[in-house]
């Protein structure tokens, strides 16, 4: 069923808020994708601070034409959504949150470019981005490196005592 020319430019308006609104974006491939997979994907999604929005390739471009993103948009292949940062600080949620359903469901959903920081990013610089850990993440394996050697020092006192 064709899409009414008032509803093209309501998602055409939905995106440039997005792309203006929004440090990180991911370009999501979604071959076989089922239903099931897909409300997964959202319900994680959401929980993330990310939103998810599908849109024709031809409306994103639309969207794109005339905004401040930099560099060369990335080739859009197949059944296209756009992953986005909704909510918090963590710019990489995005992309590393379809990264991690992409390594669950393999062949479902790929990530095939981006826009981070005003600039068009490409399939390879996305999948490095969704490979940084969470804030949290990186908090915690800073807090037990401090912490090492610290335990390690108790242990050998600990050890000390006990021939003593």
């Amino acid at each position: 069923m064709a899409i009414t020319k008032q509803k093209k430019e309501e998602i055409v308006e939905k995106l440039k808020g997005i792309f203006a609104k929004s440090p990180a974006v991911a370009f999501v491939q979604f071959n076989k994708l089922t239903v099931a997979n897909a409300q997964a994907l959202r319900r994680k999604l959401r929980e993330a601070g990310t939103g998810y929005f599908v849109a024709k390739k031809t409306l994103i471009r639309k969207s794109l034409e005339g905004g401040k993103v930099t560099g060369e948009l990335p080739e859009l292949s197949g059944e296209v959504a756009v992953a986005y940062l909704e909510a918090g600080d963590d710019i990489t949620a995005p992309a590393r949150e379809v990264f991690g359903f992409e390594k669950k469901f393999e062949k479902a959903v790929k990530l095939i470019g981006g826009i981070f920081e005003g600039a068009f990013i490409k399939e390879e610089q996305v999948m490095a981005l969704a490979s940084i850990p969470s804030r949290q993440t990186l908090l915690a394996q800073f807090a037990n490196l401090v912490n090492s050697p610290i335990q390690r020092f108790v242990i050998g006192l600990s050890e000390v005592a006990k021939k003593k």
